[in-house]
């Protein structure tokens, strides 16, 4: 892959784009992950998915999609700034800034706790001006000054004062990007650390059904100048969801926002569709997993079926979870155009085959994180294995 040096790696400030390193599949798969799986970030207006967070809440196996691009990425990182083999990675995030989301001048070891980060990535999952407004990465000094994203695109750079960066504020729109930071020192390497909180989640999850789990409530709280709102609603809204349950004579949680925990059906308009889901999150998974795979379901899809009035009920017999949450916020921050997108492919029919779908790939994934275990237990490092290298441990 042809990169765009912008400085040389030895001059004053060494800095590379690397166009089209993502494929554009790769940037829609780790959006689902974001969109399903984010929480409240370490910053106004950021939100964040961590591997350690994927692991903690029954979703290790969403860990794979990293693993291929984290291994590619270091080496190309070694090869531009001529540090082969030393380098770990110190950690990987999804990241994503929200309008009103703005961060001034500052290096990426500019903290005490921070001083063991030698280089960074950024990696573009969406568009400059198709998917939000604003979020130019600028650097203090070199040329060029200032990077658009671009879906695929990646910037490295090293991490100490020759490369002094902001990013401008998100006006309109998310910003997403996969983030990495690299490090030589290697008691600082994320991934002994990620292996414990796999091995854990693999003992714990052992049994199966493989569901989501939620974590607190609280950081799913989506602050902004004195008022909120819940991260999973407001996903599910951007989508053109809402949530219900059936009560049946159930004592209902004082806190509402407790049934975002408890088994919860969706539905659109006037319509619920009928199966259960385990939790909220589940259900948010499944709905972003829909609209990540939609366009792919009405290219296949015929005549509409006979069954989707056997999956659907009219919504006077379930009732509509009504939370304290400002939507009127959450569209403002997270303006998005998916629910009107949505309406012209939405189908139950195809929404049933979608919670299929997920659930096969699910399950898939989970097979073979299971069957790579062992080996990075063994080298104490997560990285790419060939499927054929595993001698049928992965049958």
């Amino acid at each position: 892959m042809e990169s765009t040096s912008f400085s040389p790696a030895t001059a004053e400030h060494p800095r590379r784009l690397l166009p089209g390193f993502l494929s554009l599949d790769l940037c829609k798969e780790l959006e689902f992950i974001h969109r399903s799986c984010a929480t409240a970030g370490y910053r106004t207006g950021v939100l964040s998915t961590t591997l350690a967070h994927l692991s903690a809440t029954g979703c290790s196996h969403l860990l794979l999609p990293f693993v291929k691009v984290r291994e590619r990425l270091k080496e190309a990182v070694e090869e531009a700034f001529d540090c082969q083999f030393e380098l770990f990675v110190e950690f990987t995030g999804l990241i994503s800034w929200c309008k009103g989301a703005f961060i001034g001048w500052h290096s990426d070891d500019n903290k005490p706790y921070l001083k063991q980060r030698d280089f960074s990535a950024v990696c573009y999952l969406n568009d400059q001006g198709k998917d939000f407004k604003g979020g130019t990465l600028r650097f203090q000094d070199g040329e060029p000054s200032s990077i658009a994203p671009v879906a695929g695109d990646v910037a490295i750079y090293t991490a100490d004062y020759r490369n002094v960066h902001c990013v401008d504020e998100i006006i309109e729109g998310e910003r997403l990007t996969l983030t990495l930071w690299f490090t030589r020192d290697s008691a600082s390497d994320e991934d002994p650390k990620l292996l414990n909180f796999l091995s854990q989640a693999l003992e714990r999850d052992r049994e199966g059904p493989f569901y989501p789990l939620p974590a607190s409530d609280n950081m799913y709280w989506f602050a902004y100048n004195g008022s909120g709102f819940d991260l999973r609603c407001a996903r599910a809204c951007q989508l053109g969801y809402t949530f219900y349950y059936s009560a049946c004579g159930e004592k209902i949680p004082e806190d509402s926002f407790e049934m975002l925990s408890n088994p919860l059906f969706i539905g659109r308009g006037h319509e619920v569709f009928q199966k259960e889901f385990v939790n909220s999150m589940h259900a948010l998974q499944v709905m972003q997993f829909y609209h990540w795979k939609a366009s792919e379901a009405a290219k296949v899809r015929g005549t509409k079926g006979q069954a989707e009035q056997e999956l659907i009920s009219r919504k006077h017999s379930y009732t509509q979870l009504v939370l304290s949450c400002d939507k009127e916020l959450a569209e403002s921050i997270l303006q998005c155009n998916c629910h009107v997108e949505m309406e012209n492919l939405f189908s139950w029919d195809d929404f049933a085959l979608a919670i299929e779908n997920w659930e096969r790939y699910t399950t898939e994934m989970r097979r073979k994180l299971s069957a790579f275990m062992p080996s990075w237990l063994s080298y104490q490092g997560i990285y790419y294995i060939d499927p054929s290298e595993l001698n049928g441990c992965e049958k």
